[in-house]
C-alpha cells in the first residue's frame, strides 16, 4: 500500500481548521471581517463570488499573510506560533501557475517533495507515484512549459499531493478546464476525500463544482460568512422549490409574494423561483395571481440546489 492510500490517521480533533473572530486587512479594505468558522475532516467547499475573501482565507491558514485579529488553528496548531508545522502537513494548490520554466514535470514534483523535507530518493518515487494519480504519468518527463492548461492545473494538484499532507488546499482547481478535464478533476478530488482520507478544502466560485465534490459548504460574501452547514442539510432548510411561469406583470406578482414572506426570484423569460414552507399551500400562489391579475401558466416543484442556497446567502437572484 503506497502513502497515497493511507487511510488511518491519527490525532485528529473534532475540525480540522479553526478560525476565531479572524480579520485581515490590506491597508484599509478589510479582506476578512471577524470570521469565525470551523471546516471538517472531508471535503469542504469554500464558495463565493470573486473578491469574497476565499483566496486571502487560505493564505491566511498558511501564514502567508497574518491577520490583524483573531486566531487560526489548522490540524491542531497555532498558525501564528507554528506556520512551519502547519505547512508540513498542507497541500497547498494555488490558483495561479506555480511551476520552474524548463523543468520536467517529474523533476518540478521531486523538488516540490524534496522542499516538503522528503529524501531526495523517496520524492523522486513519490513524484512518479502522484503524476500517474493525476493522469500525467505519460507526459511526465516533458517540460512543463509544453502543457496545456489542464495539464498545469493537474501537475500543480500532483505538487501538492507530493509529500503525502493531511490536508489539502485546492484554490480554483478547474479553472481552465474543458468539460471532460473538469469532470477528472473534480473525480480527483472526491477521491482524495474519500478513498485516499485526505481532509479537502475546495475554494471555488462554482457551485457544481462544490456539490459534485463536497459534504459540507462555508459561503463567504464580503470577507464574513454568509452560511455553513453540511450541503444536504443547507439544501433541505430551503422548503420546497416552486418554478412558475406567469403571463401578466411578474415585478407586480412577485412583489407580492414577497410581501407573503416568501423568498422570489426572476428568471429568463417569465420565469419566477419561489422558496415556500412546507405548509404553504400552493393554491394561495394561484389566489395572489388572481388578485393580481397574473395567470399562472406552469408550476411544478423543484428539488433545491447548492444555487439556491447561494442565492439565499448572498441574497441576490440565482
Amino acid at each position: 500500500m503506497t502513502q497515497l492510500d493511507r487511510s488511518d490517521r491519527s490525532d485528529r480533533s473534532d475540525a480540522a481548521v479553526v478560525l476565531e473572530h479572524v480579520t485581515v486587512a490590506y491597508s484599509r479594505r478589510e479582506a476578512l471581517r471577524d470570521v469565525s468558522v470551523a471546516f471538517p475532516h472531508g471535503a469542504t467547499g469554500l464558495l463565493g463570488p470573486n473578491g469574497a475573501g476565499k483566496s486571502t482565507l487560505l493564505r491566511a491558514l498558511l501564514g502567508f499573510v497574518s491577520p490583524s485579529s483573531g486566531q487560526m488553528r489548522v490540524l491542531g496548531h497555532n498558525v501564528a506560533a507554528e506556520p512551519l508545522q502547519v505547512r508540513a502537513r498542507v497541500g497547498y494548490m494555488p490558483e495561479t501557475d506555480a511551476h520552474i520554466p524548463g523543468m520536467t514535470a517529474i523533476a518540478f514534483v521531486a523538488y516540490c517533495g524534496e522542499l516538503a523535507g522528503l529524501p531526495r530518493a523517496n520524492a523522486i518515487q513519490r513524484a512518479h507515484e502522484v503524476l500517474f494519480y493525476v493522469g500525467l504519468g505519460e507526459a511526465r518527463y516533458r517540460t512543463v512549459d509544453t502543457y496545456s492548461t489542464g495539464m498545469k492545473q493537474r501537475i500543480k494538484l500532483a505538487q501538492a499531493l507530493v509529500h503525502d499532507p493531511e490536508l489539502l488546499f485546492l484554490d480554483e482547481p478547474t479553472n481552465g478546464m474543458d468539460p471532460k478535464g473538469r469532470e477528472e478533476m473534480l473525480a480527483l478530488v472526491r477521491d482524495i476525500a474519500t478513498a485516499k482520507t485526505i481532509t479537502v478544502i475546495l475554494s471555488s466560485h462554482l457551485l457544481p463544482d462544490v456539490e459534485f465534490a463536497c459534504d459540507y459548504a462555508v459561503v463567504l460574501h464580503k470577507g464574513a460568512v454568509a452560511v455553513q452547514g453540511p450541503i444536504a442539510t443547507l439544501k433541505g432548510t430551503s422548503g420546497r422549490v416552486l418554478e412558475l411561469r406567469v403571463k401578466g406583470d411578474q415585478a407586480r406578482f412577485a412583489d407580492a409574494l414577497r410581501a407573503e414572506g416568501l423568498e422570489c426570484h426572476s428568471e429568463a423569460g417569465d420565469g419566477l423561483r419561489v422558496y415556500v414552507p412546507e405548509a404553504y399551500p400552493p393554491r394561495r400562489l394561484f389566489e395572489l395571481a388572481v388578485d393580481h391579475d397574473v395567470q399562472v401558466r406552469h408550476l411544478r416543484a423543484s428539488v433545491p440546489s447548492l444555487d439556491d442556497v447561494f442565492a439565499r446567502a448572498l441574497g441576490e437572484e440565482p
